[in-house]
């Protein structure tokens, strides 16, 4: 899922993204409640209609704030305090109030309201704040079940809690699913800790999750991280690196990301990466889009963007392909053997 956290996928237009066969967006609920704020939204007909965006809109919870934002905040039974990291006034927000913004939004999709620990985190901290979450994600299915009963209400997915600590992962996967939500994520993770950690948060969860019901790794990740966390029962992903490392000159390639400032592509007369079938590979050259970006100029963001949206939707495509071939295994080893990080130029 491209991310769109202030109601846009940066750089990217809504008709490019269907261009690039994008089914599904994310929106961030605490950054559009902050601003343009609830009643623009509201009078402007939802967040599809405000950002002329057609296709599904999953939106976070503003949960993953409670993490970023920690000198802003307090976490109260209630739900969090915050200082607006745009002017410092205070606002406020709980499991109801999360979900009453979400509806606002028009979400197709709607997440639980969560804390996300920090790492590390020791079993007894870690503890307490799965507590809290399973507490406020209660009261999130309850706030539905008082507006709108089980009609024309949207998605609703739990999130999966417990940092590092299989016994916690498996007790908070077992608890929702008791809950009965419509979808699961595995959350905290991609919060500082190794790669190995972070593959063992999903692997200490899905066993516990329903394969009936889509499961989503939230925030997630670089190419090879997708294929291995498929590999290991995952089906949902959104990140913000496609259109994050676009901004500094960075492309991914099959074989891994290159640096587009480099003085090497400079007459450079090859495409981002040969073979690829997206706009910018298929008119212009790394020459071309080095001296945009060299000379600060817009479009060479935006096409290394664009590639990079379309590698990412590109693979998941491929992935999809190989299962319904029962090919899944081989395209997973060859993937992620040919991937390195940082590809030499060539």
């Amino acid at each position: 899922m491209p991310v769109g956290t202030q109601g846009t996928v940066k750089a990217v237009s809504p008709r490019e993204l269907h261009e690039l066969r994008a089914e599904i967006i994310l929106g961030n609920t605490y950054h559009l409640f902050v601003r343009p704020g609830l009643e623009v939204i509201r009078k402007l007909g939802g967040l599809h209609n405000f950002m002329g965006w057609d296709g599904p809109i999953l939106t976070d919870s503003g949960g993953f704030q409670v993490f970023s934002l920690a000198k802003l905040r307090k976490i109260t039974p209630e739900g969090v305090h915050f200082q607006n990291h745009l002017d410092g006034s205070p606002c406020f927000i709980g499991p109801e109030t999360s979900m009453e913004i979400q509806q606002v939004l028009g979400s197709d999709i709607v997440m639980a309201f969560d804390e996300c620990p920090s790492h590390p985190c020791r079993h007894e901290a870690a503890a307490k704040s799965l507590e809290l979450t399973l507490g406020w994600e209660r009261r999130c299915l309850d706030w539905w079940a008082r507006q709108n009963g089980e009609a024309a209400r949207p998605l609703l997915f739990g999130i999966v809690q417990g940092s590092s600590y299989p016994d916690l992962r498996a007790k908070s996967a077992r608890e929702l699913v008791a809950m009965g939500w419509d979808g699961y994520a595995v959350g905290g993770v991609s919060v500082g800790e190794p790669e190995r950690e972070m593959m063992q948060a999903v692997e200490f969860a899905v066993p516990h999750l329903p394969e009936d019901r889509p499961r989503y790794a939230m925030g997630l990740g670089t190419p090879p991280q997708l294929v291995e966390m498929i590999a290991r029962g995952i089906d949902l992903f959104d990140c913000v690196l496609p259109t994050r490392v676009a901004r500094n000159g960075t492309a991914f390639t099959a074989g891994g990301t290159l640096n587009l400032k480099n003085a090497c592509f400079t007459l450079d007369a090859g495409p981002i990466e040969e073979g690829c079938a997206c706009y910018a590979c298929a008119h212009f050259s790394r020459a071309y889009v080095r001296h945009l970006v060299k000379a600060e100029e817009i479009l060479g963001l935006r096409l290394i963007s664009l590639h990079n949206l379309h590698f990412y939707l590109n693979l998941m495509a491929r992935v999809r392909g190989a299962l319904a071939a029962g090919t899944f295994a081989d395209f997973r080893r060859e993937f992620v053997r040919g991937y390195r990080p940082h590809k030499a130029a060539t």
